[in-house]
């Protein structure tokens, strides 16, 4: 019984170390790496002449009402005009989004649009909209989101450098004090997001882009399996496989409105989780640190830990903790950290319970969001198992 406890106690604390790292120890190892190791040079935040031309693709499955704000939103950008192109692809869409793109193309030159009537999902429909593009540089971007009025003229100055062949703009979550749990929760795991993609990019590279806004030289691009969920990951670090940095532009970024409510962004976050497990699949040779280095290390570090690793180790430390309970020679360090787990889930549980309610109580935000992801991950790799997925577009509702 002795070697059991022995050998309970080394598993539990090396668990615990890889959570800790996932969350934590990675963004402290990243900070010192960029301090001590000579980084890229601060990227240009303007473009230079002569500037090349840009198609800006907005996928927009069934967002009528959101159209009107968003076709503005493009027209005002300070990107001079006659290089900017608006491809908008609403393949399937039954809500009128066809016929109010069709009044608008008269006023703007620069727009186009993709229809039908069948609905084949996101990915055929990009992949059948980059066959039309013949610019410089491809911008994606949500139709439900902002983006500040600079965001295209930043994106396309990180491009200066030829190494780089995908650039990422920053996610923003607006939110307000009434917000529930969810999205409190979201907005502060996309700001410590931020400063890791930061870091990341100092280093080397981003792993991964954000769907919301992310640019990529048009060249570059690769068609995407019809089935793929994670097109933005995908794509980016197919380009970072092949050689080139995906940089980060945080001075370009796209604001949206965090989920209606914890089922939204429950059904959200499992289809990313989903589209984790199946990504890190199809992007398995990445896992060969010998191969690809820096990139390797940053990706196992910041993606394939937290959707693959983490969630899993998470029950196992509550049950070892459980067994080393039980040792007759056992210290208080394991009754400690026996109470520390159920407090801290408690905790999550207390932010569940209070998800919708208008309170300002936040402390039950960041272990209901932790707790809340991890879940939404074992509730992927389910999924994932279960086979049978679809590429086609999967709205969640947004808080108004």
């Amino acid at each position: 019984m002795t070697l059991l406890y022995s050998l309970a106690a080394v598993l539990f604390w090396g668990l615990a170390f890889v959570v800790f790292y996932t969350y934590l120890g990675y963004g402290i190892v990243i900070w010192v790496l960029v301090r001590l190791r000579r980084g890229h040079a601060t990227p240009p935040t303007e473009p230079t002449e002569p500037l090349p031309s840009v198609t800006m693709i907005v996928p927009a499955y069934n967002e009528r009402d959101y159209l009107p704000a968003k076709l503005d939103n493009c027209l005002a950008q300070t990107y001079p005009a006659d290089k900017l192109n608006l491809l908008f692809v609403i393949e399937g869409s039954t809500d009128g989004s066809a016929e109010y793109l069709a009044s608008r193309q008269a006023d703007i030159p620069g727009l186009a649009v993709l229809s039908g009537t069948e609905r084949l999902g996101k990915i055929v429909a990009m992949n059948r909209a980059m066959e039309q593009v013949s610019t410089d540089i491809t911008i994606f971007t949500d139709a439900n989101t902002t983006l500040n009025l600079e965001a295209i003229s930043r994106l396309v100055a990180r491009f200066a450098p030829a190494s780089v062949g995908a650039v990422t703009g920053e996610k923003r979550i607006s939110t307000e004090g009434k917000e529930s749990a969810a999205g409190s929760g979201e907005g502060l795991y996309w700001r410590y997001e931020s400063f890791l993609k930061k870091m990341d990019a100092q280093l080397y590279t981003i792993v991964g882009a954000a769907g919301e806004l992310f640019a990529v030289r048009t060249a570059l691009y690769e068609p995407v399996e019809p089935d793929t969920l994670l097109d933005d990951f995908i794509i980016s670090l197919r380009i970072a496989q092949r050689g080139y940095r995906v940089e980060y532009a945080p001075d370009a970024y796209a604001l949206e409105r965090p989920s209606h409510s914890v089922d939204e962004e429950t059904k959200r976050k499992v289809r990313i989780a989903t589209g984790g497990f199946q990504a890190i699949r199809r992007l398995a040779p990445l896992l060969s640190v010998g191969r690809y280095g820096w990139l390797s290390f940053q990706y196992i570090s910041h993606r394939v830990l937290r959707w693959a690793v983490t969630p899993f180790c998470l029950p196992l430390l509550l049950l070892l903790n459980l067994l080393l309970l039980t040792n007759p020679a056992g210290s208080m360090l394991w009754t400690a950290m026996f109470w520390a787990q159920v407090l801290f889930y408690l905790a999550a549980g207390v932010g569940y319970i209070l998800e919708n309610r208008q309170t300002r109580w936040k402390l039950t935000f960041v272990p209901f969001y932790f707790v809340f992801m991890n879940v939404c991950v074992l509730a992927g790799f389910i999924r994932y198992q279960r086979g049978g997925l679809s590429g086609k577009w999967e709205k969640s509702r947004r808080a108004i």
